[in-house]
């Protein structure tokens, strides 16, 4: 059964998400996504174990002057969890995502992309890439084999025979995840981390978060190997597209070398490098990401 999309869907978590909720019916299930600002579009795609809650103090300053639209994945957030496709594979989020900005038919797109957002949304680039305008990456990747080095401890054991209890039964990810990976930890007050948690409230509807970590590719027997590969090998066609770096560089899972990874790939690039950020940078200083994100935006009209 799908999750019932609706105990949430006017959901503000004490105003801290004031956004409209718009759904589009996509490959069985529901597509939340929120549309803020008119203009030139900037799309914000998140990844995992978060959903467009992350962009929330973003928006509302960036939809002054331009449109944001920040989709949430299946079975995170404000969207529905369909029964099939399952295991959600890298290809399925891609597909999901391509029909939702072709049903929207924007163009002139400024991708805005973070950790699962990044092959996700490079995954819609490299099959539209007259679509494309600017790219602002943060602290994410689109290469294989996987480039972060070991695997974080937490990441290790949702991949064992372990993990499906531990993510689905004992709810044990998401939380230790954001803690874990946000340097001012201040900023995750209670209803910061329940807004998070509110979409994963049962086991069901936890399985995206379950998917994630089991999709990223190590090997090329990995499902989505070719998938990722294909994206890496893609890369090049934005090789004069505007870029924009923005990299928490206290962060363990995606560190230094994976921002040195995307400096060799597009020497063009913009780099912001924010000293006291860890991955979740958008909940450490999202004022700063603001600021350069203006800024970039204004130098590359």
């Amino acid at each position: 059964m799908e999750r019932d999309v609706i105990d949430l869907k006017d959901e503000t978590f004490d105003g801290s998400f004031p956004f409209i909720p718009h759904y589009r019916r996509i490959h069985g299930f529901e597509m939340h996504y929120v549309d803020e600002g008119s203009g030139e579009p900037l799309v914000l795609v998140h990844g995992d174990p978060t959903w467009s809650y992350l962009w929330r103090k973003l928006i509302p300053p960036l939809s002054q002057r331009r449109r944001c639209i920040a989709p949430d994945h299946m079975g995170m957030g404000k969207s529905g969890t369909p029964d099939e496709p399952y295991p959600y594979r890298l290809r399925h989020h891609i597909a999901n995502l391509e029909t939702l900005l072709l049903d929207l038919d924007v163009r002139g797109i400024t991708l805005v992309l973070h950790d699962w957002g990044g092959p996700v949304g490079l995954g819609f680039a490299i099959r539209h890439p007259e679509r494309i305008k600017r790219l602002v990456l943060m602290n994410t990747w689109a290469f294989v084999p996987w480039p972060g080095g070991s695997f974080p401890r937490l990441i290790e054991l949702i991949r064992s025979e372990r993990g499906e209890k531990f993510v689905l039964e004992k709810n044990g990810y998401l939380e230790p995840a954001l803690l874990g990976t946000t340097t001012h930890r201040e900023h995750l007050t209670e209803m910061v981390l329940r807004a998070y948690q509110a979409p994963f409230p049962t086991p069901g509807s936890r399985r995206a978060l379950l998917c994630w970590s089991r999709d990223i590719p190590v090997g090329e027997s990995d499902p989505s190997y070719a998938e990722m590969k294909s994206i890496e090998q893609g890369l090049f066609q934005f090789s004069k597209t505007s870029t924009l770096l923005v990299w928490g560089m206290q962060d363990p899972v995606l560190s230094e070398p994976v921002l040195r990874m995307w400096q060799r790939i597009y020497p063009h690039a913009t780099t912001y490098e924010i000293a006291d950020a860890s991955h979740f940078l958008q909940e450490d200083a999202p004022d700063r990401i603001v600021g350069c994100i203006e800024e970039f935006l204004d130098a590359n009209a």
